[in-house]
């Protein structure tokens, strides 16, 4: 558990107390009613056997690009849910243990990960049965012996919804409280979501588990439960096809930065570390999880249109001459040509085209103004300025994290959104960043020995700007670097091509 924060671990500790604490009347010998033993050893039993595929990839040979897939985490939660309405809360709890610690852990350290999940799942379902108890659903669901009678319906319903609300809360509170200790988010941000976006899964598998411990306790036995399961190895498959589907899209977004990388080989690097900043501004800023992903992209695609400039002037390590200067400056829309294809990138394509535009109306391509220019975009161009002023390039030696956090501060309100400068600041209080030499080590370090650096600064129109004359020169010292060039009067009453204005 070394890797994990210490606030983490010791939530995790807790978590895992009072887990014990839920399970103990169970293995207490002489306790008031006896424990359905049979009964928690074959849900448990069936519970980890449903897990066994999470833990071993499923496969499917042939299909696209090959590989494999997990199933989805909580697609046998049903099993669980049939628990709490079949034994008591104690037993109950005990069976969530051998399916999550049998259960795939991508992520290391696997033990505390494992013993994480184990007491999760064990509270919730602890927690759900003692709601269903509470709402008199044993009565409900045929006698309050646990034994065999016919459910009362449409009476049964309401001590299972309140089981599976119950069930889902627990849920939602305690991943919350992960984020919060081991991810460092603010509360506001590690829970907001959680719960709206589970609620109707919890839902579904309320019913279904319900319909489990119906057929369960009816005169066909527990054999008959299992054919509830079907229906969740079939949600499985789906899940399958969607993660595969997914998988694809890496692989899409991979080769597309292999291809820049390659051809512009002194920023190598530089949009991996575009897209992680971008997601660190937008957890900050609240953004929905499911904008995340396709935020990530926009990061990492932002410099895509660099495939279509000449590799002589990317590479070129003297100062750039004008024309070839408004060759680079094609490159977003190049980079949205590229892409605008690709359904899945959605909001991303936005970026790619106008991370460049500045909230004066002086950026490129289309000399967007404020508001108009696209909240992604506006993330990207925070992102991407900062890494290229921490990164070291073949023209000049990287600058202090402070050093760039202040040029962008400097520079909020004209060339940045300052909403996003705030976010990122407050994101590297929190985390931190890792500055990386993207160039290649011996060129640079002759190029800045030589006074390459010194000399690609006094060719930079930008440093001739008036606030660069009184403060130094703004974050841009080449746009080959991926920052916005100087401010230029001639974009601001262009008409769009395709963009979005």
């Amino acid at each position: 558990m070394r890797a994990i924060p210490g606030a983490a671990r010791a939530y995790i500790l807790c978590t895992a107390l009072f887990a014990t604490l839920c399970v103990l009347p169970a293995l207490r010998p002489g306790r008031p009613s006896p424990v359905p033993w049979a009964a928690v050893v074959l849900l448990a039993a069936l519970y980890a056997f449903c897990e066994m595929p999470a833990r071993y990839r499923l496969h499917f040979p042939g299909r696209g690009l090959g590989g494999s897939v997990p199933v989805a985490a909580g697609s046998f939660f049903p099993v669980l849910l049939a628990a709490a309405f079949l034994l008591p809360p104690s037993a109950a709890a005990l069976v969530a243990v051998p399916g999550a610690v049998l259960g795939r852990v991508e992520q290391r350290p696997r033990g505390a990960r494992r013993t994480w999940r184990a007491a999760q799942l064990a509270v919730a379902t602890w927690a759900a049965a003692r709601a269903h108890l509470l709402f008199g659903g044993p009565v409900a669901l045929g006698g309050g012996g646990y034994g065999l009678a016919a459910p009362d319906f449409p009476y049964v319903l309401l001590p299972a919804g309140a089981a599976a609300l119950t069930f889902c809360l627990v849920l939602a509170a305690l991943d919350g409280g992960i984020l919060v200790t081991a991810e460092r988010l603010s509360a506001r941000t590690a829970w907001r979501g959680l719960l709206p976006r589970s609620l109707a899964s919890h839902g579904a598998h309320g019913l279904a588990g319900l319909m489990m411990a119906v057929l369960w306790r009816s005169p066909y036995g527990p054999l008959s439960a299992l054919f509830v399961l079907l229906p969740m190895y079939i949600s499985c498959w789906v899940f399958a096809q969607y993660h595969r589907e997914r998988a694809a899209h890496q692989a899409t977004i991979r080769a597309l930065v292999q291809a820049v990388d390659i051809k512009d080989k002194y920023t190598r690097g530089h949009s991996e570390r575009v897209g992680r900043a971008s997601v660190m501004i937008a957890h900050e800023l609240g953004m929905e999880r499911e904008r995340l992903e396709v935020l990530r992209f926009a990061g990492i695609l932002h410099d895509v249109g660099k495939l279509g400039v000449p590799t002589r002037v990317l590479r070129k390590e003297g100062p750039l001459t004008p024309e070839e200067r408004r060759v680079i400056e094609l490159h977003p829309e190049y980079g949205h040509e590229m892409v605008r294809g690709i359904g899945f990138l959605g909001e991303a394509r936005s970026a790619i085209l106008h991370h460049h535009e500045r909230l004066d109306g002086t950026g490129y391509p289309y000399g967007l103004v404020g508001r108009q220019i696209p909240e992604f975009a506006r993330v990207v161009a925070v992102a991407d300025a900062f890494d290229a002023m921490t990164s070291t390039r073949s023209y000049r030696r990287a600058r202090p994290v402070r050093t760039a956090v202040a040029e962008l501060e400097r520079c909020a309100g004209s060339q940045f959104d300052p909403e996003m400068v705030r976010a990122l600041v407050r994101a590297l209080d929190r985390h931190g960043w890792q500055t990386a030499v993207t160039a290649d080590d011996t060129n640079a370090a002759r190029n800045i020995a030589a006074g390459a650096a010194a000399s690609d600064l006094a060719a930079d129109p930008e440093a001739e700007t008036g606030a660069a004359a009184e403060t130094g020169p703004a974050p841009e010292a080449d746009p080959r670097g991926s920052v916005p060039p100087p401010a230029r009067s001639t974009t601001a009453g262009r008409t769009p091509r395709g963009g979005t204005r």
